[in-house]
């Protein structure tokens, strides 16, 4: 249970800020497209070997890099639209990634990419979570003037800089590191929860990017705490558990959130009259 809570706050640091600007480009369904994409390459390393931190971790990284290139490549080269490449590419991993799976592996070996193991997590896998947490809101710290451009307005990005496309490329990095660290704990199905879930609760608290990020932090950081309370009490599935402690969250907050909560908007304060 320590393990899987120091693993979970690492998480909880790095994907909520990734899920912020997912959700500010409109493009949080791509993270679920990516979490699929990268389960091909941790099978790959699954049969090459067995249940190898190091081999699975590599090749969900690279699976999940080319597919975000190809996908962007694709695009640049056909008129299909991104997302719908992205969708295209995330089915034929599941499908190879399942499939791989089942040629060397059990139901259980399967279950394990699918949903996780927060409670295996071992000496190896918190290292790479911390890692992982790291490099990302270092990496955030380093592109986050032109990220925020490229959020608000990407054609004025692209006519004073040719920053655009590298930080395009760097923020889809982040995203498929962020999910290989969640693969480890969560699975390819959870993963994206406790990246999405924080951001889009947070926006019923916080106005500006600057609340924003900070706020998605703490609300993941306290799924993950009674998520695991949760599972520990009544003998729950940890992941699940976790990703559904979000869901509450984020329904509480989109039911008393001050920003534009659903009870705030039913009750609004009466005008001043003259």
């Amino acid at each position: 249970m320590r393990r899987a809570l120091a693993g979970c706050i690492a998480l909880s640091v790095s994907a909520p800020p990734i899920g912020v600007f997912l959700t500010l480009r409109r493009m949080s369904l791509m993270s679920d497209a990516m979490s699929h994409a990268i389960l091909p390459g941790a099978a790959v390393g699954f049969l090459v070997a067995g249940l190898s931190l190091p081999a699975m971790t590599l090749g969900g990284l690279v699976a999940g890099l080319a597919v975000a290139l190809l996908a962007g490549a694709v695009t640049r080269a056909t008129v299909v639209r991104e997302d719908a490449n992205l969708a295209a590419f995330y089915l034929i991993s599941l499908a190879a990634g399942v499939l791989l799976v089942s040629l060397r592996g059990s139901q259980i070996d399967l279950m394990h990419f699918l949903f996780g193991s927060v409670l295996a997590l071992d000496d190896a896998a918190l290292w790479l979570l911390g890692g992982i947490s790291t490099l990302t809101l270092l990496a955030l710290a380093l592109i986050y003037r032109p990220l925020v451009m490229e959020c608000v307005d990407p054609l004025f990005l692209r006519s004073v800089s040719r920053g655009g496309g590298p930080v395009h490329l760097a923020f889809l990095a982040l995203v498929v590191v962020n999910l290989v660290g969640g693969f480890q704990a969560l699975g390819t199905l959870l993963a994206v929860g406790l990246m999405l879930l924080p951001a889009v609760a947070a926006r019923f608290w916080a106005r500006d990017l600057a609340g924003l990020i900070p706020v998605s932090m703490l609300i993941a950081a306290l799924a993950s705490v009674s998520g695991l309370s949760l599972s520990y009490r009544y003998d729950l599935p940890s992941g699940p558990a976790i990703v559904l402690a979000a869901g509450a969250l984020y329904v509480a907050s989109m039911m008393v959130g001050p920003r534009d909560g659903l009870l705030r908007r039913l009750v609004r304060p009466r005008h001043l009259e003259a």
